[in-house]
Protein backbone atom coordinates (compact mmCIF):
# COMPACT_ATOMS: atom_id res chain seq x y z
CA UNK A 1 0.00 0.00 0.00
CA UNK A 2 2.99 2.24 0.32
CA UNK A 3 3.64 2.42 -3.69
CA UNK A 4 0.00 3.30 -3.88
CA UNK A 5 0.35 6.41 -1.03
CA UNK A 6 3.33 7.55 -2.93
CA UNK A 7 1.77 7.81 -6.13
CA UNK A 8 -1.26 9.14 -4.90
CA UNK A 9 0.52 12.00 -3.26
CA UNK A 10 2.84 12.29 -6.48
CA UNK A 11 -0.88 13.08 -8.40
CA UNK A 12 -1.96 15.41 -6.03
CA UNK A 13 1.28 16.79 -6.27
CA UNK A 14 1.40 17.05 -10.27
CA UNK A 15 -2.27 18.47 -10.11
CA UNK A 16 -2.04 21.26 -7.76
CA UNK A 17 1.21 22.08 -9.87
CA UNK A 18 -0.67 22.13 -13.05
CA UNK A 19 -4.13 23.67 -11.67
CA UNK A 20 -3.57 27.19 -13.43
CA UNK A 21 -3.98 25.17 -16.58
CA UNK A 22 -6.69 22.66 -14.99
CA UNK A 23 -9.15 24.98 -14.01
CA UNK A 24 -9.79 26.58 -17.35
CA UNK A 25 -9.42 23.15 -18.88
CA UNK A 26 -12.21 21.59 -16.36
CA UNK A 27 -14.06 24.82 -16.97
CA UNK A 28 -14.27 24.15 -20.90
CA UNK A 29 -15.35 20.85 -20.34
CA UNK A 30 -18.28 21.78 -18.78
CA UNK A 31 -19.49 23.89 -21.19
CA UNK A 32 -18.85 21.92 -24.15
CA UNK A 33 -21.99 19.30 -24.20
CA UNK A 34 -19.53 16.74 -25.91
CA UNK A 35 -16.77 16.61 -23.26
CA UNK A 36 -18.72 17.40 -20.45
CA UNK A 37 -18.44 13.63 -19.12
CA UNK A 38 -14.46 14.57 -18.42
CA UNK A 39 -14.69 15.47 -15.05
CA UNK A 40 -16.43 11.93 -14.36
CA UNK A 41 -13.20 9.96 -15.71
CA UNK A 42 -10.97 10.51 -12.75
CA UNK A 43 -13.15 9.24 -10.63
CA UNK A 44 -13.51 6.34 -12.59
CA UNK A 45 -10.00 5.44 -12.47
CA UNK A 46 -9.98 6.62 -8.41
CA UNK A 47 -12.89 3.88 -8.22
CA UNK A 48 -11.07 0.98 -10.42
CA UNK A 49 -7.47 2.03 -8.13
CA UNK A 50 -9.51 1.40 -5.03
CA UNK A 51 -10.87 -1.71 -5.99
CA UNK A 52 -7.81 -3.27 -6.91
CA UNK A 53 -5.84 -2.18 -4.20
CA UNK A 54 -5.92 -5.04 -2.36
CA UNK A 55 -3.44 -7.31 -4.88
CA UNK A 56 -0.43 -4.25 -4.71
CA UNK A 57 3.79 -5.22 -3.45
CA UNK A 58 4.49 -3.12 -1.19
CA UNK A 59 8.53 -4.03 -1.89
CA UNK A 60 8.90 -3.52 -5.44
CA UNK A 61 11.35 -0.51 -7.16
CA UNK A 62 9.77 1.80 -9.43
CA UNK A 63 10.67 1.96 -13.28
CA UNK A 64 12.13 5.66 -13.00
CA UNK A 65 13.82 5.42 -16.49
CA UNK A 66 10.63 4.99 -18.25
CA UNK A 67 9.05 7.96 -16.51
CA UNK A 68 11.24 9.67 -19.33
CA UNK A 69 8.91 8.84 -22.25
CA UNK A 70 5.64 10.40 -21.04
CA UNK A 71 7.66 13.58 -19.47
CA UNK A 72 8.80 14.47 -22.69
CA UNK A 73 5.27 14.12 -24.22
CA UNK A 74 4.19 16.25 -21.30
CA UNK A 75 6.97 18.84 -21.88
CA UNK A 76 5.97 18.46 -25.79
CA UNK A 77 2.42 19.61 -25.05
CA UNK A 78 2.98 22.30 -22.52
CA UNK A 79 5.06 23.99 -24.84
CA UNK A 80 2.72 24.04 -28.06
CA UNK A 81 0.10 24.75 -25.76
CA UNK A 82 2.08 28.01 -24.40
CA UNK A 83 4.42 28.82 -26.87
CA UNK A 84 2.78 27.50 -30.02
CA UNK A 85 -0.39 28.91 -31.42
CA UNK A 86 -3.03 26.15 -31.67
CA UNK A 87 -5.27 26.79 -33.81
CA UNK A 88 -9.00 26.26 -31.81
CA UNK A 89 -9.67 25.90 -28.12
CA UNK A 90 -10.25 22.39 -28.53
CA UNK A 91 -6.66 21.92 -29.19
CA UNK A 92 -5.16 23.78 -26.53
CA UNK A 93 -7.55 22.24 -24.17
CA UNK A 94 -6.55 18.84 -26.20
CA UNK A 95 -2.39 19.85 -25.33
CA UNK A 96 -3.38 20.45 -21.53
CA UNK A 97 -4.85 17.11 -20.47
CA UNK A 98 -2.46 15.12 -22.76
CA UNK A 99 0.61 17.02 -20.73
CA UNK A 100 -1.66 16.25 -17.37
CA UNK A 101 -2.26 12.34 -18.17
CA UNK A 102 1.90 12.47 -19.34
CA UNK A 103 2.75 13.80 -16.08
CA UNK A 104 0.35 11.11 -14.26
CA UNK A 105 1.97 8.17 -16.13
CA UNK A 106 5.18 9.14 -15.35
CA UNK A 107 4.46 9.39 -11.43
CA UNK A 108 3.00 6.19 -11.84
CA UNK A 109 6.09 4.95 -13.33
CA UNK A 110 8.25 6.15 -10.48
CA UNK A 111 6.26 5.38 -7.77
CA UNK A 112 4.91 1.78 -8.51
CA UNK A 113 6.55 -0.85 -9.47
CA UNK A 114 6.56 -3.17 -12.54
CA UNK A 115 3.24 -5.71 -10.93
CA UNK A 116 1.42 -2.75 -9.42
CA UNK A 117 1.81 -0.84 -12.82
CA UNK A 118 0.47 -4.00 -14.95
CA UNK A 119 -2.63 -4.56 -12.22
CA UNK A 120 -3.34 -0.76 -12.37
CA UNK A 121 -2.76 -0.74 -16.49
CA UNK A 122 -6.69 0.02 -16.72
CA UNK A 123 -7.31 2.41 -14.68
CA UNK A 124 -4.15 4.47 -15.67
CA UNK A 125 -4.72 4.05 -19.33
CA UNK A 126 -8.79 4.90 -18.76
CA UNK A 127 -7.32 8.49 -18.19
CA UNK A 128 -7.16 9.08 -21.91
CA UNK A 129 -10.51 9.49 -21.96
CA UNK A 130 -10.34 13.41 -20.42
CA UNK A 131 -8.13 14.27 -23.36
CA UNK A 132 -10.43 16.09 -26.33
CA UNK A 133 -10.43 14.78 -30.12
CA UNK A 134 -8.28 17.89 -31.47
CA UNK A 135 -10.57 19.40 -34.15
CA UNK A 136 -9.73 17.63 -37.11
CA UNK A 137 -9.98 14.05 -35.35
CA UNK A 138 -13.43 15.36 -34.06
CA UNK A 139 -14.16 16.27 -37.88
CA UNK A 140 -13.46 12.72 -39.29
CA UNK A 141 -15.95 11.57 -36.83
CA UNK A 142 -18.83 13.60 -37.45
CA UNK A 143 -18.15 12.72 -41.05
CA UNK A 144 -17.82 9.23 -40.54
CA UNK A 145 -21.17 8.85 -38.32
CA UNK A 146 -23.00 11.19 -40.72
CA UNK A 147 -21.84 9.14 -43.66
CA UNK A 148 -23.13 6.13 -42.01
CA UNK A 149 -26.37 6.96 -39.99
CA UNK A 150 -27.26 8.34 -43.65
CA UNK A 151 -26.53 4.67 -45.21
CA UNK A 152 -28.55 2.94 -41.81
CA UNK A 153 -31.26 5.81 -42.57
CA UNK A 154 -31.42 4.92 -46.61
CA UNK A 155 -32.05 1.23 -45.79
CA UNK A 156 -34.46 1.37 -43.30
CA UNK A 157 -36.59 3.74 -45.97
CA UNK A 158 -36.03 1.53 -48.40
CA UNK A 159 -37.45 -1.15 -46.09
CA UNK A 160 -40.46 0.44 -45.30
CA UNK A 161 -40.94 1.50 -49.47
CA UNK A 162 -40.78 5.11 -48.59
CA UNK A 163 -40.73 7.49 -51.34
CA UNK A 164 -37.77 9.24 -51.64
CA UNK A 165 -34.42 10.92 -53.65
CA UNK A 166 -31.71 10.60 -51.97
CA UNK A 167 -28.88 13.19 -52.96
CA UNK A 168 -25.89 12.22 -50.56
CA UNK A 169 -26.49 13.64 -47.44
CA UNK A 170 -30.35 14.84 -48.46
CA UNK A 171 -33.17 12.90 -48.29
CA UNK A 172 -36.04 14.37 -50.16
CA UNK A 173 -39.17 12.97 -49.32
CA UNK A 174 -43.26 13.64 -50.00
CA UNK A 175 -42.85 17.01 -48.52
CA UNK A 176 -40.00 18.00 -47.18
CA UNK A 177 -36.46 17.39 -47.16
CA UNK A 178 -33.97 16.17 -44.66
CA UNK A 179 -30.38 16.45 -44.15
CA UNK A 180 -28.22 14.81 -41.58
CA UNK A 181 -25.88 17.56 -40.67
CA UNK A 182 -23.10 17.39 -38.33
CA UNK A 183 -25.08 18.14 -35.57
CA UNK A 184 -27.07 14.92 -36.38
CA UNK A 185 -23.84 12.69 -36.37
CA UNK A 186 -24.85 11.88 -32.21
CA UNK A 187 -20.93 11.94 -31.43
CA UNK A 188 -21.77 12.72 -28.05
CA UNK A 189 -23.94 9.74 -27.29
CA UNK A 190 -21.69 7.71 -29.65
CA UNK A 191 -18.52 8.86 -27.06
CA UNK A 192 -20.54 8.22 -24.07
CA UNK A 193 -21.66 4.86 -25.14
CA UNK A 194 -17.84 3.49 -26.50
CA UNK A 195 -16.65 4.51 -22.79
CA UNK A 196 -19.38 2.62 -21.16
CA UNK A 197 -18.75 -0.38 -23.02
CA UNK A 198 -14.97 -0.19 -21.82
CA UNK A 199 -16.19 0.11 -18.04
CA UNK A 200 -18.38 -3.02 -18.61
CA UNK A 201 -15.88 -5.43 -20.50
CA UNK A 202 -13.88 -4.33 -17.47
CA UNK A 203 -16.92 -4.85 -14.91
CA UNK A 204 -18.55 -7.58 -16.59
CA UNK A 205 -15.99 -9.71 -19.26
CA UNK A 206 -13.72 -11.89 -18.36
CA UNK A 207 -11.35 -11.97 -21.37
CA UNK A 208 -9.96 -9.29 -23.90
CA UNK A 209 -11.48 -10.69 -26.71
CA UNK A 210 -15.24 -10.38 -25.75
CA UNK A 211 -14.20 -6.87 -24.24
CA UNK A 212 -12.67 -6.03 -27.43
CA UNK A 213 -15.97 -7.31 -28.77
CA UNK A 214 -18.06 -5.37 -26.87
CA UNK A 215 -16.14 -2.11 -27.88
CA UNK A 216 -16.42 -2.72 -31.18
CA UNK A 217 -20.48 -3.45 -31.46
CA UNK A 218 -20.87 0.40 -30.21
CA UNK A 219 -19.70 1.64 -33.57
CA UNK A 220 -22.79 -0.13 -35.91
CA UNK A 221 -24.64 0.28 -33.02
CA UNK A 222 -24.17 4.02 -32.97
CA UNK A 223 -24.54 3.77 -37.01
CA UNK A 224 -28.14 2.20 -36.68
CA UNK A 225 -28.91 4.07 -33.58
CA UNK A 226 -28.99 7.29 -35.47
CA UNK A 227 -30.39 6.04 -38.69
CA UNK A 228 -32.95 5.02 -36.62
CA UNK A 229 -33.55 8.53 -35.59
CA UNK A 230 -33.61 9.97 -38.80
CA UNK A 231 -35.57 7.19 -40.51
CA UNK A 232 -38.23 7.66 -37.69
CA UNK A 233 -38.21 11.65 -38.33
CA UNK A 234 -38.76 11.18 -41.60
CA UNK A 235 -41.64 8.63 -41.61
CA UNK A 236 -43.28 11.32 -38.48
CA UNK A 237 -42.78 14.49 -41.51
CA UNK A 238 -44.08 12.58 -44.19
CA UNK A 239 -47.31 10.85 -42.14
CA UNK A 240 -48.11 12.87 -39.13
CA UNK A 241 -46.84 16.91 -40.82
CA UNK A 242 -43.66 18.52 -41.86
CA UNK A 243 -44.02 20.31 -38.81
CA UNK A 244 -43.00 17.47 -37.38
CA UNK A 245 -39.37 18.19 -37.95
CA UNK A 246 -39.59 21.20 -35.39
CA UNK A 247 -40.89 18.40 -32.92
CA UNK A 248 -39.35 17.59 -29.38
CA UNK A 249 -38.19 14.32 -31.00
CA UNK A 250 -35.70 16.23 -33.28
CA UNK A 251 -34.33 18.85 -30.66
CA UNK A 252 -34.58 16.82 -27.57
CA UNK A 253 -35.22 12.72 -28.68
CA UNK A 254 -31.61 12.24 -28.62
CA UNK A 255 -31.82 10.81 -25.13
CA UNK A 256 -34.65 8.67 -25.81
CA UNK A 257 -33.00 7.09 -28.35
CA UNK A 258 -29.77 6.43 -26.41
CA UNK A 259 -31.97 4.92 -24.38
CA UNK A 260 -33.40 2.83 -26.46
CA UNK A 261 -29.78 1.58 -27.48
CA UNK A 262 -28.80 0.03 -24.64
CA UNK A 263 -31.15 -2.47 -25.15
CA UNK A 264 -29.33 -4.29 -27.66
CA UNK A 265 -25.79 -2.77 -25.95
CA UNK A 266 -26.68 -5.08 -22.90
CA UNK A 267 -28.49 -7.69 -25.20
CA UNK A 268 -25.13 -8.41 -26.57
CA UNK A 269 -23.13 -7.92 -23.11
CA UNK A 270 -25.27 -10.86 -22.29
CA UNK A 271 -24.61 -12.74 -25.04
CA UNK A 272 -21.15 -12.43 -24.52
CA UNK A 273 -21.06 -13.48 -20.73
CA UNK A 274 -23.20 -16.50 -21.58
CA UNK A 275 -20.69 -17.34 -24.45
CA UNK A 276 -17.76 -16.71 -21.91
CA UNK A 277 -19.80 -19.54 -20.06
CA UNK A 278 -20.12 -21.86 -22.44
CA UNK A 279 -15.98 -21.81 -23.29
CA UNK A 280 -15.74 -22.81 -20.12
CA UNK A 281 -13.42 -19.80 -18.38
CA UNK A 282 -14.13 -18.66 -15.60
CA UNK A 283 -16.71 -15.95 -14.09
CA UNK A 284 -16.06 -12.33 -14.51
CA UNK A 285 -13.43 -10.65 -11.70
CA UNK A 286 -14.16 -8.93 -8.84
CA UNK A 287 -11.80 -6.15 -8.43
CA UNK A 288 -11.51 -6.96 -4.45
CA UNK A 289 -9.77 -10.40 -5.44
CA UNK A 290 -6.40 -10.98 -5.02
CA UNK A 291 -4.02 -11.90 -7.96
CA UNK A 292 -2.77 -15.99 -8.31
CA UNK A 293 0.70 -15.07 -6.57
CA UNK A 294 1.13 -14.55 -3.15
CA UNK A 295 2.24 -10.75 -2.42
CA UNK A 296 2.92 -8.64 0.07
CA UNK A 297 0.95 -5.68 2.00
Amino acid sequence: MSHLKNFLIAAAVVTLAMSPLLVPFFAFSLENTLYSHVILIPCVSAYFIYLRREGLIANEGGLRWLAIIPLVGAGAALYYRMAGTPSSQENAMAAVAFAYVCCLWAAALITLGASNLKRLTFPLLFLIFIIPFPTQVEAGIETFLQHGSAECAYGMFGLTDTTLYREGLVFNLPGISLQVAPECSGIRSSLVLFITSIVGGQLFLRSNVSRLALALFVIPLALVRNGFRVFVLGELCVHVGPHMIDSAIHHQGGPIFFLLSLIPFFGFVWLLMKWERRKGGPAAPTMNSQPASPTGT
